[in-house]
């Protein structure tokens, strides 16, 4: 095994000094977009015990009628995007037909979609456990004119 030289030495302990340096600064000031050098707070955070807990999913009306889960294996978009996209969903609807356009890339001989939409299932939640009951809130709509 060959010894690190002086030198050799100098630059990893700079490179190590540099990454924690980043780390830190990402930690104190940082979001998650700045992750894995930034606080990834998805995780760091819970709701209360008795609040309702979200699940958001996107899903369609085809010409024919029926509903479609626009999800991540019929569009390409994950579910992470939407939600961190959601308000500037809400802000401008018509931002939903990229999410059209994706399935209909993915699904050419589909009929097309006439709307799309942003829906949070809201769980119920009691004493931190499931109560089995829902409720769906429609949060941005958009329909293909």
């Amino acid at each position: 095994m060959e010894t690190l030289t002086t030198r050799g030495r100098a630059i990893r302990v700079g490179a190590t000094a540099l990454g924690l340096a980043v780390l830190l600064a990402g930690t104190v000031w940082g979001s998650d977009d700045h992750f894995p050098f930034g606080p990834f707070r998805m995780y760091a955070t819970s709701n209360p015990p008795d609040r309702p807990a979200p699940d958001t999913r996107v899903e369609g009306v085809d010409r024919t009628g029926s509903l479609i889960d626009l999800g991540q294996d019929a569009t390409g978009i994950r579910r992470a995007e939407i939600e961190g996209q959601q308000s500037r969903y809400v802000a401008e609807p018509a931002r939903l037909r990229e999410v059209a356009d994706a399935y209909a890339e993915r699904h050419p001989d589909a009929p097309e979609l006439a709307e799309v939409r942003i829906v949070i299932r809201w769980h119920g939640i009691a004493d931190g456990r499931p109560t089995g009951r829902y409720t769906d809130e429609t949060v941005v709509r958009w329909q293909a004119g």
